[in-house]
């Protein structure tokens, strides 16, 4: 016997499940250091630098996500002194703010995974991919900094020259996902 199974037409500008929206400001640094200076700079941002892949580090509303063995994007979403606090530092380090040159959007609720991995090829089940990890990987054509802020809730940070592209790409995976 054959079963007859009828699609549901949504239309075009259905929201869905999931909500993809913009952050809201803060200050980032990118950081480059050795190991011999993680110590200081861990004092000096009142949290422990993470060393291991795909780990990040929260203190308040300044969170530290590991890149590489080497580097860390430092996110404080809090009137911040983040840039102050890494001048006084006085190991060998490199401490560049891009806070204009990046841009936030948060993608959240249930299919959030689901969403990503329209354009992220990044295994981001809660085993591989647990809460708090955070990676540098790619989304569709662009580079994306991917951190796994609670079971069905990512932030997403993108060069702000490729921030309308990624919004509309997560807007309309958003939309091709059901839950």
């Amino acid at each position: 016997m054959v079963e007859m199974v009828q699609a549901t037409r949504l239309h075009p500008l259905h929201a869905g499940a999931v909500s993809v929206g913009l952050a809201d400001n803060a200050t980032r640094v990118s950081l480059r250091a050795k190991p011999d200076a993680i110590m200081a700079l861990s004092k000096a941002l009142g949290l422990d630098l993470p060393v291991k892949p795909k780990s990040t580090a929260s203190r308040g509303a300044r969170t530290a996500l590991w890149i590489g063995p080497d580097e860390w994007l430092i996110i404080d979403s809090a009137t911040s002194s983040l840039v102050d606090d890494l001048a006084k530092v006085k190991v060998l380090h490199s401490a560049v703010e891009v806070s204009h040159r990046n841009v936030g959007i948060l993608v959240s609720g249930k299919g959030a995974d689901a969403v990503i991995n329209g354009g992220c090829p990044q295994d981001l089940s809660l085993k591989a991919f647990p809460v708090s990890a955070a990676s540098r990987t790619v989304l569709g054509k662009i580079e994306i900094v991917l951190w796994r802020m609670d079971e069905d809730s990512f932030r997403v940070e993108c060069w702000r020259s490729f921030s309308t592209y990624a919004y509309a790409f997560l807007q309309e995976s958003a939309r091709d996902v059901a839950v």
